[in-house]
């Protein structure tokens, strides 16, 4: 398995791609926030939906032409074109982690998309100036103005949070439970997860983790692996509907450290069970 890496620059805008096999995209029921669209196509994006203030938004993307598609918000840093944030991704090395972009933009959303059904998940736009991309040639870049009233994101009945390097909160989920994922840490993280048997065969996976070895970890799995969210920068938050079927999970944090290890060699993992 890959961390997540950087792919189709064009115009110097790139967006990120998980080399993990997605699975599963959650969505969100019809809520009295505000709608941000995103319409992905193989090699572009177009964002609507008439939401473009600040506060809380229900972003709702759908994808055509293709299996599925990545969505990503980056919020950039005051100061910083969409342009110079461009040469940045460019100048990257794929290996590089990912926390290189934070002096240039913040990640606010991270999503997985199917064609089909539309996916929706909520979050919280701060004025300033976006790129959204996708996982091809695609970006769009628009402007959030201040809200004279923010909309509130709704309260969540469960909470689960990342920090360096490890995750807290919920260990149990319930299906179709609204679920709030946020980064406390103050490095990039993911949540990714893996289907196992039982809480036995998921201990047994995180040892296999946690020595580096995911081709024994991957043996241990009863289903693709799949993302409840993906890469979100430090004190930024997603919320998701639960849809995965009970059963038991690892979690995990795919990312790269500086030394080169992923997050889960060093401890980043956890077991949850998700429950009717």
């Amino acid at each position: 398995m890959k961390r997540p890496i950087f792919v189709g620059i064009v115009l110097s805008i790139a967006a990120v791609v998980s080399g993990l096999a997605l699975s599963t995209a959650s969505s969100v029921a019809a809520t009295s926030l505000p709608t941000l669209t995103l319409a992905l196509t193989k090699n572009t994006v177009t964002v609507g939906g008439g939401s473009m203030v600040s506060g809380a938004v229900n972003v709702v993307t759908t994808v055509t032409g293709e299996k599925s598609d990545t969505p990503i918000l980056i919020l950039l840093k005051p100061g910083v074109t969409p342009a110079e944030f461009g040469k940045v991704i460019a100048s990257l090395s794929p290996t590089a982690p990912f926390d290189a972009i934070d002096p240039y933009g913040t990640v606010v959303f991270d999503g997985f998309a199917a064609a089909g059904a539309p996916s929706s998940g909520q979050t919280v736009l701060e004025p300033g100036t976006y790129v959204a991309g996708e996982t091809g040639n695609g970006h769009a870049v628009f402007t959030v103005t201040r809200a004279a009233t923010p909309a509130a994101l709704p309260t969540p009945g469960a909470t689960v949070t990342a920090v360096d390097f490890r995750f807290r909160g919920a260990r149990t989920l319930h299906d179709g439970e609204l679920v709030r994922f946020q980064n406390d840490g103050y490095l990039i993280h993911m949540f990714v997860y893996i289907p196992v048997k039982s809480v036995v065969a998921a201990k047994k996976a995180e040892a296999a983790l946690l020595a580096g070895n995911t081709k024994t970890a991957k043996k241990y799995a009863i289903g693709k692996p799949g993302t409840f969210v993906e890469p979100l920068s430090h004190g930024q938050l997603q919320q998701e509907v639960i849809t995965q079927p009970p059963g038991v999970y690892v979690m995990a944090c795919f990312m790269n450290a500086q030394d080169g290890r992923e997050h889960f060699q060093l401890g980043m993992m956890r077991t949850i069970k998700i429950v009717k």
